[in-house]
């Protein structure tokens, strides 16, 4: 892609993809078939310092903001995305964290998350609660300085491998919408558990899986921002976060098309490379095509968020106060109408990309033990979560007839 990376973001390319063919690649197929996660790599990702990309080096992170973090999932995507996914789970649970927590709450939470001592995840889903994120069941009730959660989360993305959890609850039912709030709960608190491991078409290795919460007792200083703004937190999350699984679906699919013009190459028909055939190289320069277009609106929109995102930070770290406040002091701006397009453009992308790469390798591509196959089933779940791609049309489209 034509675009231009600082030198953060040129070594943020090279680690990850040497560490992607170091360590990634030669663990791959082993755990997607064990569908089991190795822990001792959240040391190695640690290490590298992978987990605080994003955040200010105030607390250890790097200060590579959305279009680093990008870069590093894309990347490790490219070899394998269910092994790499906590990364970007880790990143998804400190976003909301990142823009609404207090000084005081950064100060507690961030450290941890940017050093890999502590792993951040994202407990929004419910049984009853999918793509209507407002129908809570999850509930939490104030008592003195505490507030009692009990409910039931499911997918939770790198769930029994997290000890730091930003959990959405209802505190007024009332209210519906505007009586969800979100807290954070930490791993070993009383009243909470992990719970069944889900067994899923991709992304394998990393462990899906339902949390418990039985009158578990949360201090009421782990509540995010206030009482009833959870839908905000969530929403802006969102924005924040869906350019990371737009540049998953992107590494996806280059993935695919990496492995797949070398075969494309060496295999013999009718006297000559497959990839000599006209009908073979024209379907393969219009999936490269897709797949760029989608790159450029992932990283042209990650330039645009950290245009605002960086310095707001800085100002944040600087004044102690919300980072939130700081980004309104800048712009008013929200991105939920590009997030939302880039998510499902990179993930349909992905998607049909990998498909069509299995195609091209006819019947070896349908084999466990070529890796095209793999990359389609995990381009699959870059289409569900984070909102579905259903729920991403409606949003571009609430936007665009608001715009007019």
């Amino acid at each position: 892609m034509i675009f231009e990376y600082n030198e953060l973001h040129k070594e943020i390319i090279d680690s990850s993809r040497k560490f992607a063919q170091e360590k990634l690649k030669p663990l791959r197929s082993f755990y997607d078939e064990k569908e089991e996660f190795p822990r001792e790599l959240l040391q190695e990702f640690a290490n590298v310092g992978f987990f605080g990309i994003a955040l200010p080096e105030k607390y250890g992170g790097l200060s590579g903001g959305i279009t680093g973090l990008c870069l590093a999932i894309e990347e490790m995507a490219k070899v394998d995305a269910g092994l790499s996914l906590p990364v970007a789970t880790s990143a998804l649970g400190a976003i909301p964290i990142m823009l609404y927590a207090s000084e005081e709450q950064r100060e507690r939470w961030l450290p941890d998350i940017a050093c890999g001592r502590k792993l951040a995840a994202f407990a929004l889903s419910e049984p009853e609660a999918g793509s209507d994120a407002t129908a809570q069941k999850t509930a939490a009730v104030k008592d003195g300085d505490s507030y009692v959660i009990n409910g039931v989360k499911h997918f939770c993305s790198s769930g029994d491998i997290s000890d730091i959890y930003v959990v959405f609850a209802s505190t007024d039912p009332a209210k519906g919408a505007r009586g969800i709030s979100a807290f954070v709960v930490e791993k070993g608190t009383e009243g909470f558990k992990t719970g069944k491991k889900e067994k899923k078409l991709g992304i394998k290795a990393n462990p899906t899986t339902e949390l418990y919460f039985e009158n578990c007792r949360v201090p009421a200083s782990n509540l995010l921002f206030s009482q009833g703004f959870g839908l905000f937190v969530l929403q802006e999350t969102f924005d924040y976060s869906r350019p990371g699984v737009a540049a998953q679906a992107i590494g996806i699919a280059e993935g695919a098309i990496n492995e797949t013009v070398p075969y494309l190459k060496s295999r013999k028909q009718f006297g000559q490379s497959v990839s000599s055939f006209q009908a073979i190289g024209h379907e393969l320069a219009e999936l490269s095509a897709k797949t760029e277009a989608a790159k450029a609106l992932v990283y042209s929109l990650a330039a645009a968020m950290d245009k605002d995102f960086i310095p707001a930070f800085e100002k944040a770290c600087e004044n102690k106060t919300v980072l939130r406040d700081e980004l309104k002091k800048i712009s008013r701006k929200r991105w939920t109408k590009h997030s939302a397009m880039a998510k499902y453009l990179a993930s349909e992308t992905a998607f049909e990309v990998a498909q069509r790469c299995v195609n091209l390798c006819g019947g070896i591509g349908y084999m466990r033990d070529f890796p095209v196959e793999k990359f389609m089933r995990d381009a699959k779940v870059t289409e569900i979560y984070e909102g579905t791609n259903h729920i991403q049309k409606n949003e571009i489209a609430a936007q665009i007839i608001k715009e007019h």
